[in-house]
């Protein structure tokens, strides 16, 4: 797609740098943000390659206007794409999602810390774990640190002064035991610290600290025959032991791992990742990105593996994924496709999850899809007063230009969908010239008696592209057939998009936004799509045909070989005499290129 002249001087002076490039559509709004090695040669590609999906070929119609930004590194260009993407949230970009809603669990920055929930950071020198993909997950651990460790809740200022004037009376969470009253000084602050140190200890993944604590004081209460103390340590060792139990235990030896792996369709893709820590996983996340343009899934993980650990403040050293991904910009971190060995089998873990995803969400869109049809099914039934459900539909469209080749198409839906395979095309064989009704009359007769013919289903509905005339040409051919009331008909009329119905004069009305109008459209534009189609292409293969076959001593044997070849005789003619020899020989050679000369020459003249 060849860029228009205003671009292509932008593009002339595009720097051979690496940086990121800007697109922004008439409105002068980012629509599109890009980095590259080499800025000018990423952008030219835009605009030079012929193999661009449609997506792309959608952003490149809207490109009005391009700016650029070199940086040092293609590592840089790849940080500023990531801010700029999230900046300004562009209509072609896979778009990065802040994670600022996730919770966090916070152990505060005061005398006698609490532990809460949270989803607002502040820098107070509180301490923050998390974010928790899920608010599942964050209580249960919240939970579990309540059950083990009697924390206040208060919010009351603890200060050595205040403690010491008596200011605070212990509460409810005192005397039920979930607090041991450090308002009225009834535990010491190192205690307390101590809690907080195996708290911290379990929300970075390492139970062994507080479960070795538990267990020595278990002891230590048997030994000095507190039973009833030593049987309140126990159960809380067995609380640890359940919940590591329930963690997804990987390998003690592997610790500190970042696992990320992708799947995708042609509308999305999904992602997996796994934080693992001391050997258990004790963060997930799984989440769909919509493609915008076709992006390969190297394309997409790159910058989500950015996105996630910031999201999730990972600072592993070790990053698994399914995927080779281009150089990231995280120094002294090591990506890699294990193939082999427990870190294989920790990436199929993740593998796995991110393909139950992807089934689970393709299975929610099928049943969706299927609800739709339905719905436009029953919609059509009652719009058009049909008896059944017209999930086999069948729509007819001629084609001609002039009289000349006349053809006609007939394009099939299955519950309201395109069956294509089920389209035909047709050469008009018993009409000469331009007469659509006896047209559709032959095309509604040959369709219908072949498959009555072969014994095949009939449709729940017939279509005719045209008004009364048409119609009516296509209920005489059910008549003929003998099939006339076995399958309703009805024809759409261009002009005003009126539906007709036979033995009616006056159209049906149906609501211009109706799904039942838009399906008859659909297939109507469908069906001239076909024909006009199928039409060129015998237009023009006679018209190439008729000019070199015009050509005295070559023959039509040579002339198609040429033109299946070649595909017009402009190519043709651009061939060198050499090249012309080697696909026909020297005599033929010198007789196509007398005839290009001889017309070039009357066109001189002329």
């Amino acid at each position: 797609m060849a860029a228009q002249a205003h671009l292509q001087e932008q593009i002339r002076q595009l720097p051979h740098r690496p940086g990121i490039y800007k697109y922004f559509d008439a409105e002068d709004t980012i629509i599109y943000v890009g980095k590259a090695v080499d800025i000018r040669k990423r952008v030219s590609s835009y605009f030079t390659k012929q193999d661009h999906n449609k997506k792309t070929q959608q952003l490149v119609k809207n490109i009005h206007r391009i700016e650029f930004t070199i940086v040092d590194s293609e590592s840089d260009a790849f940080l500023l794409e990531n801010n700029l993407i999230k900046q300004h949230q562009p209509k072609y970009n896979i778009l990065l999602k802040d994670g600022k809603t996730y919770p966090f669990i916070c152990i505060t920055n005061e005398r006698f810390p609490r532990v809460l929930p949270t989803r607002n950071k502040i820098n107070d020198g509180s301490r923050y774990y998390g974010p928790y993909a899920t608010g599942t997950g964050l209580n249960v651990i919240l939970e579990l640190i309540r059950a083990l460790y009697p924390l206040r809740t208060c919010t009351y200022n603890l200060s050595p002064e205040n403690v010491a004037a008596g200011k605070y009376k212990v509460c409810l969470e005192y005397h039920i035991g979930n607090c041991k009253g450090p308002c009225q000084d009834l535990i010491d602050e190192d205690s307390y610290n101590q809690h907080i140190q195996q708290i911290r200890n379990i929300l970075s993944g390492n139970l062994t600290v507080a479960k070795n604590y538990f267990k020595d004081r278990m002891m230590q209460a048997a030994t000095e025959q507190q039973y009833e103390l030593a049987h309140q340590f126990k159960t809380k060792l067995d609380k640890l032991d359940d919940f590591q139990a329930k963690s997804t235990i990987v390998n003690p030896s592997l610790s500190d791992i970042d696992v990320f792996s992708i799947a995708s369709n042609e509308k999305s893709a999904f992602i997996n990742y796994l934080k693992v820590m001391n050997g258990s996983i004790i963060q997930t996340q799984s989440l769909e990105v919509q493609k915008k343009l076709d992006e390969t899934d190297a394309e997409i993980l790159a910058p989500m593996v950015m996105q996630l650990r910031q999201e999730f403040e990972s600072e592993s050293r070790d990053i698994l994924v399914n995927v080779e991904l281009p150089d990231l910009p995280l120094p002294g971190v090591k990506v890699a496709v294990p193939e082999i060995g427990d870190k294989r089998k920790l990436l199929n873990l993740s593998i796995k999850n991110v393909l139950y995803l992807r089934k689970e969400k393709e299975s929610m869109n099928e049943k969706s899809k299927d609800v739709n049809e339905v719905r436009i099914l029953e919609t059509a039934k009652k719009d058009l007063h049909l008896k059944e459900l017209p999930r086999h539909i069948e729509c007819f469209d001629n084609s001609n230009f002039q009289g000349d080749n006349p053809v006609a198409a007939m394009v099939c839906f299955r519950n309201a969908k395109p069956s294509k395979k089920d389209y035909r095309h047709f050469h008009i064989k018993t009409v000469v010239g331009p007469n659509d009704f006896d047209s559709m009359y032959e095309i509604v007769t040959r369709r219908y008696r072949r498959l009555l013919d072969e014994g095949a289903s009939l449709p729940q509905l017939i279509i005719v592209d045209g008004g009364k005339g048409q119609l009516g040409m296509g209920v005489k051919a059910l008549k003929d057939l003998g099939i006339w009331g076995q399958i309703p008909i009805i024809g759409i009329a261009k002009r005003l998009e009126e539906i007709y119905v036979p033995n009616d004069p006056l159209p049906l009305y149906i609501d211009k936004k109706s799904e039942t109008l838009r399906l008859i459209q659909r297939m109507r534009d469908e069906a001239h799509r076909f024909g006009i189609t199928f039409h060129r292409s015998r237009r023009d293969a006679a018209t190439l045909k008729t000019e070199l076959t015009d050509v005295k001593g070559l023959g039509p044997v040579t002339a198609d070989k040429l033109l299946n070849k070649f595909k017009s005789v402009k190519k043709i003619k651009e061939l060198s005499e050499s090249e012309l020899i080697t696909e026909i020989g020297k005599a033929k050679t010198k007789v196509l290129l007398d005839y290009f000369a001889s017309q070039d020459s009357a066109a001189e003249t002329t």
